[in-house]
């Protein structure tokens, strides 16, 4: 069926560290166009590596704004080569690296609001800005900050029970503090703070727009059960009982409670230069992990698991328990949050095990020889008693941030019936091959340890079942792994299975596309969930690629997360008392 050529366009954007992605999806969620600006290889007059600049003196990893302005102009430009009619779009959302701060003049302001479009955005606001970049995510120049923050409200327990985390380096409170500490004179020149997110709605609406629901989350300023700026770290974070000026800053009274509200329209800038229609609306755009979970119609208690050099987890969840392992955030787009795990090794460690295992005869494959080994492995390399000893190894080839512990390898056995942990010999731990099933295992059996409180057991025919997610929904290069994905349907439960979810390198896009049709086509009361699921065709994007819930395995795994919490535990001791 051919679409009429007014059909309604709807725009993401995905403002990343190394790229900016553009998707237009229509009505019915097809994508028609998709463009991308690779900083590395199209920027021009910027000597980025992987789309950051650094200084390691002081562990900064940085962004040159006028680059972003650059994208935006490029990636405009690459939709109309594609044959984009800008007319058709209605309503445009997006996605930023979360946690960035960017610092704008009130000249830069004013400029924003008369571009000239006989010009493109990087000659005319490229010194928009009290500091010409913008932290990255991947920054550790603020230790001395975080010490700080964690300390302010007590502890680190404290901070999380009020803003969703214990402070992070990369979090947006910590780097204002640092750079009023070290940039005074910019600090006092800075009008408005925006988030990378906040800052490309910015763009689009021609003045500063709010902070989003969800993104405002990760700054370690906003108090979530409360849904207002916490006094305390503002105070601060300012240096001063006297919070005004930096709630200007913020623009402290603007962050919406609905993910979906309507901004205003388009930058008349944008309808003169490009041809957009004058009513295309602008939509908060929200961090890129929130985002991430918009790109299908997730229901409560979904897990999506990233599985790339680095694993993350989501999870939407209508229940509020925050602790300093994990993040907490308002849900995008719902009255709910989403929970969020992040650790550092994930591919990485199971390359190392693959390649320390013998060639096998009956394989070039490395990583079927690992899954061979893996699967032919019973579960916690236990026999069939189930009081018997278990294997538990925590393999960590980078320091991890969950738990936070140095880099190292550890092996331990594990006596349920008596929940002792002793180190594993030669005699009952087979190096390497049993590292195969064991450290797909640790690494699902700390992501169900730390989500275990907020999964419900199912409604309807399946309420006898345990509680454990609907869906398990794995993405990422592991989720191409038949047997990744088989222990995680083990481990993690998810009574409906083990799904691959393939949406190409655009989540984020998609997700802040999908966030645009639904702000802009919704009834009163329709939910995203709603709307998008009315249109959304799973088997596009989604296929079946496990068994979840296995009567008994799952069960088998119950103690096994005891074992693994034990042996954090030890080797936490460990690194405190060397």
């Amino acid at each position: 069926m051919t679409l009429p050529k007014r059909a309604p366009l709807y725009l993401g954007f995905d403002l990343s560290t190394q790229q900016l992605k553009g998707l237009a999806v229509n009505s019915d969620l097809k994508a028609e166009h998709e463009v991308k600006f690779d900083f590395d290889a199209d920027a021009k007059g910027f000597s980025v590596k992987k789309g950051v600049l650094t200084n390691d003196a002081e562990h900064e990893v940085f962004a040159p704004l006028a680059m972003w302005l650059q994208a935006i102009d490029v990636i405009l430009q690459r939709f109309k080569n594609d044959g984009m009619d800008f007319s058709r779009v209605r309503g445009i959302s997006g996605a930023g690296m979360q946690h960035g701060s960017v610092y704008w003049s009130e000249a830069g302001i004013r400029a924003l609001g008369s571009l000239d479009d006989a010009f493109g955005l990087e000659e005319q606001l490229a010194n928009a800005f009290s500091h010409p970049y913008s932290p990255n995510w991947q920054d550790a120049s603020t230790q001395e900050q975080c010490d700080i923050f964690d300390s302010h409200l007590g502890n680190a327990y404290l901070l999380a029970d009020i803003t969703g985390s214990k402070a992070h380096h990369r979090f947006t409170g910590p780097q204002i503090l640092r750079f009023r500490t070290k940039y005074p004179e910019k600090y006092v020149n800075t009008s408005r703070i925006c988030l990378v997110s906040s800052f490309l709605a910015s763009i689009f609406l021609g003045r500063i727009a709010p902070i989003d629901k969800s993104d405002v989350c990760g700054m370690n300023l906003w108090d979530i059960r409360a849904g207002v700026w916490s006094e305390q770290l503002l105070a601060l974070t300012a240096g001063s009982s006297d919070t005004s000026d930096l709630k200007r800053k913020l623009g402290a009274a603007d962050v919406p409670d609905d993910g979906g509200t309507f901004l205003g329209g388009i930058s008349p800038y944008f309808v003169r230069r490009y041809g957009f229609d004058h009513s295309c609306a602008i939509i908060p755009c929200t961090g890129d992990n929130p985002s991430t979970i918009l790109a299908l119609p997730l229901h409560a208690s979904d897990a999506i698991v990233s599985l790339g050099t680095s694993t993350t987890f989501l999870m939407s969840t209508p229940h509020y328990k925050p602790h300093p392992a994990v993040h907490f955030m308002n849900h995008p787009t719902s009255a709910g949050y989403m929970f969020m795990l992040c650790y550092k090794n994930g591919g990485l460690a199971r390359e190392q095990v693959r390649d320390s295992l013998p060639p096998s005869s009956d394989s070039s494959n490395a990583w079927q020889t690992f899954n061979d080994v893996a699967t032919s492995t019973p579960p916690m390399g236990q026999s069939s008693d189930l009081a018997s000893d278990m294997r538990v190894g925590l393999f960590f080839p980078r320091p991890e941030i969950v738990p936070n512990v140095r880099a190292g390898t550890w092996r331990f056995i594990y006596k349920p019936d008596i929940n002792m942990l002793v180190p594993a010999s030669d005699t009952n731990w087979h190096q390497p091959q049993d590292d195969a099933r064991a450290i797909v295992e640790s690494q699902f059996l700390s992501l169900r340890l730390r989500s275990r409180d907020l999964v419900e057991s199912p409604n309807g025919s399946h309420a006898q079942l345990p509680p454990q997610p609907r869906r398990i929904y794995l993405v990422g290069g592991g989720s191409r792994n038949a047997a990744i994905a088989k222990i995680a349907g083990e481990v993690l439960g998810g009574w409906e299975g083990v799904y691959r979810l393939d949406v190409g390198e655009n989540a984020c896009a998609l997700g802040a596309a999908y966030k645009a049709v639904w702000a802009v086509e919704r009834k009163p009361g329709q939910s995203f969930q709603e709307l998008i699921g009315g249109k959304w065709r799973e088997e596009d994007f989604v296929a079946k690629i496990a068994e979840g819930y296995q009567e008994g395995t799952f069960e088998r795994y119950g103690p096994a997360v005891e074992g693994l919490a034990l042996a954090e535990k030890e080797v936490l001791k460990g690194q405190k008392n060397p």
